[in-house]
């Protein structure tokens, strides 16, 4: 296999690893949520700042994505053109909750927190579900990029390390 070819490979893993890292992050919120709730010292500003870290880096990474790997993949590969159409609409659906995310955290309190917590939930199922398609979709057609070096896509810039 070429190098080129490895690469491609190497972009679909690491597209996987960085999902999986956003979803380590999901996680790690919802937790903090919970702990919260049943009585934890954590402080609201702390749960604060880590759930807005967590939604500014999704929002990078969706908005890497739209501006740079989805045109690469739809002039490669047209007959993808409908499911790249169909992620980018989930892209703005996960967007408009982490925005209602962004404005009850302006002010986030021991009432509002259920609120916080009804948007994660939501955000939580549209997310692993959207995540799981698009590795199935994207990584078979990185997997066929033609061998050729795509420096464009990087999701590493985008993560939430």
């Amino acid at each position: 296999m070429s190098p080129d070819n490895h690469r491609a490979r190497a972009l679909g893993r690491e597209l996987i690893n960085t999902h999986n890292r956003l979803r380590r992050e999901l996680r790690r919120v919802s937790q903090e949520l919970e702990e919260h709730n049943g009585g934890s010292i954590r402080p609201l500003r702390d749960l604060r700042a880590h759930c807005l870290t967590f939604c500014q880096a999704v929002t990078d990474h969706h908005t890497g994505e739209d501006t740079t790997v989805f045109p690469v993949l739809a002039q490669q590969f047209p007959d993808l053109a409908p499911v790249l159409t169909e992620l980018a609409a989930d892209h703005r659906l996960i967007a408009d909750i982490l925005t209602r995310m962004t404005e009850l955290l302006t002010d986030v309190s021991t009432d509002n927190l259920a609120a916080v917590r009804s948007e994660i939930s939501g955000l939580t199922a549209i997310v692993e579900s959207h995540f799981q398609w698009e590795e199935r979709r994207i990584t078979t057609a990185l997997d066929r990029l033609p061998p050729t070096d795509h420096p464009e896509i990087e999701w590493s810039r985008t993560d939430s390390r």
